[in-house]
């Protein structure tokens, strides 16, 4: 086995602990078969896995499996949707095209490579990555939301700003057997103690290996938009 470099044995002392204070975190997004996951991942952007959680019940009641879904209308499917979720049509355009491409091209079941996801409609790198680390353990890469983002930044594992350098910079410090519970671990401390206002920083078991402990407000978030001035 290599020697690991010292920025790779800093950041696995780190997330060592890090699993000791979050040893239950785990994907939050309610699922019982791979194709629950694959829709409700994709129905996760730009909301919480909170609402998700609310909405898949009455979709999945309906529509079960692959084939239901890809015979629903997408007009049915959307009035499902914005019940709860913003993006109602596109997403409901997305998860019946996935299940119909599931069904013409994969018999209905969910491909296990990262190649063959993303090639379904509304399925990125980061989608196809929480199905195959959540499912099957074997994740081709680390799942990067703004949670993994902000922590990655404030923890000194990169200076990249852009989920595809992050993630790179993530596989190179830590090994293939960490990258799904990486994710989940970060996102689970992210969402309960580094907010991204007001990080609870006294509060941070980790907080004597964070370079921005206690001035961490401003590292790793979208920085403010320009307000337009209001003409009189």
């Amino acid at each position: 086995m290599p020697r690991k470099s010292k920025p790779q044995q800093q950041a696995g002392d780190t997330y060592a602990k890090l699993r000791v204070l979050h040893p239950d975190a785990h994907c939050e997004l309610d699922h019982k078969t791979a194709f629950e996951l694959l829709v409700a991942t994709v129905l996760s952007a730009q909301t919480t896995d909170v609402l998700v959680n609310k909405t898949t019940p009455k979709l999945f009641a309906r529509w079960p499996d692959a084939r239901s879904l890809a015979a629903a209308s997408v007009e049915d499917v959307s009035a499902v949707l914005r019940e709860r979720l913003g993006m109602y049509n596109q997403k409901a355009k997305n998860i019946v095209g996935l299940a119909k491409k599931l069904v013409a091209e994969h018999g209905g079941e969910v491909p296990q490579t990262l190649d063959e996801l993303i090639e379904l409609p509304g399925v990125g790198r980061k989608t196809a990555n929480v199905v195959l680390g959540v499912i099957w353990d074997k994740p081709e890469g680390v799942v990067v939301d703004t949670h993994v983002q902000r922590l990655a930044q404030r923890l000194g594992w990169t200076k990249e700003s852009k989920p595809e350098g992050i993630e790179k910079a993530l596989c190179g410090l830590f090994p293939r057997e960490d990258w799904a519970m990486l994710s989940h671990t970060l996102i689970f401390h992210g969402r309960r103690v580094c907010f991204a206002r007001k990080p609870a920083c006294a509060a941070c078991g980790i907080n004597e290996a964070c370079p921005c402990a206690f001035k961490a407000e401003n590292v790793g978030r979208k920085p403010p938009r320009k307000r337009l001035p209001i003409v009189p």
